[in-house]
């Protein structure tokens, strides 16, 4: 009877461990999956426009040795180039003061010696819609007091409209490029797996004189750009398009 259940006891164990031993084989067969092959592409795509506004960045500077005459001086000129911007039909909305700043100066600034004056600096931010009057206002300005052009930026109010439009022409260019790839090597492409949108960064330039301003890192996909500006007949300005550019980047399966 003893010898009996000594050997059932052994049967057991050794089944035990046979079934033991043949688990992690099992574990392992259904946890390893097999990757996907994958194709990944970048597309890219740009919409031109013909701008239907303009920025324009200008800079007023005075100085004198006394500041309440500089700032005096740089305070009639400023009130005189916004005036005349709405003589222009131009919105109180759409002039904006954008940078201000003060500064004594020195002829020698590391030891504040031989004081020169108190500069006052203030940048004007004018958005015109009517760009035939681009240039007539733009001289108006100077005349007025303006001692700087920072920058002249033309630009379109359906930026959105043109950047959706970019960023599906870019999608499909990614894709006939994953199809043409794909089948130089005899594949064929699946369903997309990732579809990433690449983004850009923005530089303020308009007002990089007397203060800078850095977007990098904002998600807007698109860069606007002026395009050529050739002249025209009897000296007008032809502003020509803009470039709103988008990319992606995207993978795909490969099925053979």
């Amino acid at each position: 009877m003893q010898s009996r259940f000594i050997s059932v006891f052994l049967l057991t164990l050794i089944a035990i461990l046979m079934l033991t031993a043949h688990l992690p084989g099992q574990v392992g067969a259904q946890t390893v999956s097999e990757e996907p092959r994958l194709i990944t592409v970048s597309g890219a795509a740009e919409v031109r426009v013909v701008p239907d506004e303009v920025l324009i960045t200008l800079g007023v500077e005075t100085w004198d040795e006394d500041l309440d005459r500089a700032k005096r001086d740089n305070d009639r000129r400023v009130q005189q180039i916004v005036a005349l911007a709405k003589s222009y039909g131009v919105s109180e909305q759409h002039i904006q003061t954008d940078h201000i700043s003060i500064e004594p100066r020195y002829r020698n600034d590391y030891e504040n010696r031989d004081f020169i004056g108190y500069f006052v600096r203030k940048t004007i931010v004018i958005t015109l819609r009517d760009l035939s009057r681009f240039e007539d206002l733009l001289a108006g300005v100077l005349q007025a007091g303006v001692t700087h052009v920072h920058g002249i930026q033309f630009r379109t109010t359906e930026l959105r409209k043109y950047r959706d439009e970019a960023r599906a022409l870019a999608i499909r260019a990614a894709r006939e490029k994953a199809v043409a790839l794909a089948g130089e090597l005899g594949q064929e492409i699946g369903q997309p797996r990732t579809i990433r949108e690449d983004q850009a960064g923005w530089w303020s330039w308009y007002n990089s004189w007397w203060g800078a301003r850095w977007g990098g890192g904002m998600t807007q996909n698109v860069i606007q750009e002026a395009g050529g500006v050739p002249m025209g007949e009897d000296g007008a300005l032809a502003p020509g398009q803009i470039t709103v550019n988008a990319r992606v980047t995207a993978s795909f399966e490969l099925l053979n």
